[in-house]
């Protein structure tokens, strides 16, 4: 397993019966997550929280609020600073297990000062701001304006230089194509693709079909002296041997190396293990 162990601001203290119990900071949020099938540890928490998005029976869902909560508020993780909120679809603005792939990236990184980083799917920026506090410039690209403006936002609070990162709103494949034409190469390239999603011209993403095309696109984006290739899964059904695959037939096919993939897990404080999909690193 890949753990993301190394949080002070962030704890799920709980998990069971369709649930997760986190402390974001302050503030304690109960959010749904489909994996969870086993009962709860600590019940007696749960009425601790300060909100619980619960899913309608017709689709989407709502929170409900115990207190009133700050529109947003601030957390930390090894010198990243980050703005969270309780979303529309139960998310916060981050994806807390992704921090043992900060943490990778920022070793590779810190060997290669003024590295190129291409960060596809970027959301809130969790990953461009590693990559750039460890020296690295970086592509950061969503299709959607609303996180890329958030993603800019992480980006000031932290501090990180704003020479260091270009941001750009558009569908992921298109770029790629782009890059390809112009010549372009990076050093590392990682994604986080949702299941399902349209980019910001009506483009139609599906991952099962459209991850492996695009992961050999990338591949093909790698410099001459390459870093890292990092894929994220999220998909339930997507185990860890699929992203080490596409990685094989992709990357590895293409420079050599080594691939490692393994799921994605957070700690809970009261037993065990969260699991939070998978995720797939070639290195040379």
């Amino acid at each position: 397993m890949f753990i993301s162990d190394k949080w002070q601001d962030y704890e799920v203290l709980d998990s069971g019966c369709g649930m997760k119990l986190e402390r974001w900071g302050e503030v304690i949020l109960a959010r749904p997550d489909p994996q969870v099938i086993w009962p709860r540890t600590s019940p007696a928490g749960w009425q601790k929280a300060d909100g619980t998005y619960t899913r309608s029976a017709d689709g989407g869902g709502s929170w409900q609020f115990s207190r009133r909560l700050p529109e947003r508020w601030t957390i930390g993780y090894r010198g990243l600073k980050f703005y969270v909120k309780p979303t529309g679809f139960k998310h916060t603005g981050l994806f807390p297990e992704q921090a043992a792939n900060w943490d990778w990236m920022r070793g590779l990184i810190k060997n290669r000062p003024g590295a190129t980083v291409l960060n596809l799917f970027a959301y809130t920026g969790g990953a461009t701001l590693a990559c750039m506090m460890a020296g690295a410039h970086v592509t950061h690209v969503d299709a959607a304006k609303g996180m890329v403006r958030w993603a800019k936002e992480n980006r000031e609070l932290t501090g990180a230089p704003e020479n260091q990162c270009r941001f750009i709103t558009e569908d992921a494949q298109a770029f790629v194509q782009r890059e390809l034409r112009r010549g372009r190469r990076y050093d590392g390239i990682l994604m986080d693709p949702p299941s399902y999603g349209r980019g910001p011209g009506g483009e139609v993403w599906k991952l099962e079909e459209a991850l492996y095309p695009l992961a050999d696109l990338c591949a093909q984006l790698l410099s001459d002296n390459p870093l890292f290739f990092l894929i994220n899964g999220y998909t339930t059904g997507f185990q860890p041997t699929v992203l080490a695959n596409i990685l094989r037939l992709t990357a590895q096919a293409r420079f050599g190396g080594k691939i490692d993939a393994q799921e994605l897990c957070l700690p809970v404080t009261s037993g065990g293990f969260l699991p939070a999909g998978a995720s797939g690193r070639w290195q040379p």
